[in-house]
């Protein structure tokens, strides 16, 4: 069966495809940045009101795994786009290869990172945690990844009080206000879903209208697309390959396994949008946020296959073992 493309993706190319045809220009650029700070902070509001307690606190127990998770997301993850600038700088644009550094700094996905887990009969529990875990170290983490790295290049970031005044203070409130209206969320799932995903077409708007304005479809040639796409691919079956290999020699269960396999490999396009928002000059938002949002579709057509080759396998040992007893 063939996998189906990702809604969502799909509403962003529509996005593109309304920016490149009528941009935001004019008096219009500010109304539309301030609504992008806005939608952004009542996302990061309703997911910290969404987070319940419970889902930070349970499976710190499994620290080993955790740790080895967030090693894959923030340490493997950069260095290999360190590595594979250093080998080949002239590969792509200055400001794509800007984004493809800020892609390696990101956090893990969670409902994805969670569902593939579970389609592949991998431990769930610590996948929730871990991309939970993953996702709030971000806030923290990625503007100081991005900080390091692109400082070692000759860029600059907005730094660490964009992330939190406009992410991490709506956070801290949805969290504090949790007990209150963590159960209105919970029953409006579809609903707030929407308006995150409402809210990054918004910022994804107004970014590459910008990006428009400033001629990206004239400095970014369609051969940088494929080469993106490339460097995008290999970046995943890299860490795909370094997670499975490593989780076996550090003695890993199978289960554990599928969650270092998926947690670990994930790169979260509803956090990082925004977050590349506030790091970055307008100007060079829609140039930075390219791989992230083509790595975005990889990721899912790559580990719909492995999540379904992982549950074929435990399939196949669980006849195994049930022919054994009998």
């Amino acid at each position: 069966m063939l996998f189906k493309p990702d809604p969502f993706l799909l509403s962003l190319i529509v996005t593109l495809i309304i920016a490149t045809i009528l941009p935001c220009h004019g008096a219009a650029v500010p109304v539309f940045q301030w609504l992008a700070i806005i939608v952004i902070a009542i996302m990061f509001f309703l997911q910290g009101a969404r987070l319940s307690r419970t889902a930070v606190v349970n499976g710190l127990t499994a620290w080993k795994l955790h740790l080895t998770i967030l090693a894959c997301t923030f340490a493997l993850f950069p260095l290999l786009g360190l590595a594979l600038h250093a080998l080949a700088p002239g590969l792509l644009l200055d400001d794509v290869w800007m984004g493809v550094l800020f892609l390696c700094c990101l956090p893990s996905t969670v409902q994805s990172s969670i569902a593939f887990t579970s389609i592949g009969r991998g431990n769930v529990p610590a996948a929730v945690c871990s991309a939970t875990a993953s996702n709030i170290a971000g806030i923290f983490i990625t503007p100081l990844l991005v900080g390091l790295v692109l400082a070692k290049h000759g860029a600059q970031s907005g730094g660490v009080m964009g992330i939190v005044l406009q992410l991490l203070l709506p956070f801290v409130a949805g969290q504090l206000l949790q007990p209150w209206i963590g159960g209105w969320a919970h029953r409006n799932k579809k609903l707030l879903s929407m308006t995150d995903r409402g809210s990054i077409l918004i910022v994804v708007y107004t970014a590459f209208s910008e990006a428009i304005v400033q001629g990206l479809w004239h400095r970014l040639p369609l051969e940088q697309l494929a080469i993106i796409a490339l460097v995008d691919t290999l970046l995943l079956v890299t860490v795909l390959t370094v997670t499975t290999f490593g989780s076996r020699m550090l003695g890993f269960s199978r289960e554990d396994e599928v969650a270092i396999v998926f947690c670990g490999s994930k790169k979260t396009l509803a956090s990082g949008v925004p977050m590349a928002n506030v790091l970055f000059p307008a100007a060079s938002v829609g140039f930075v946020v390219l791989p992230l949002m083509l790595y975005h579709q990889i990721q899912l057509f790559v580990c719909a296959w492995i999540a379904r080759r992982f549950a074929r396998q435990a399939e196949i040992s669980e006849a195994g073992s049930s022919n054994q007893t009998v």
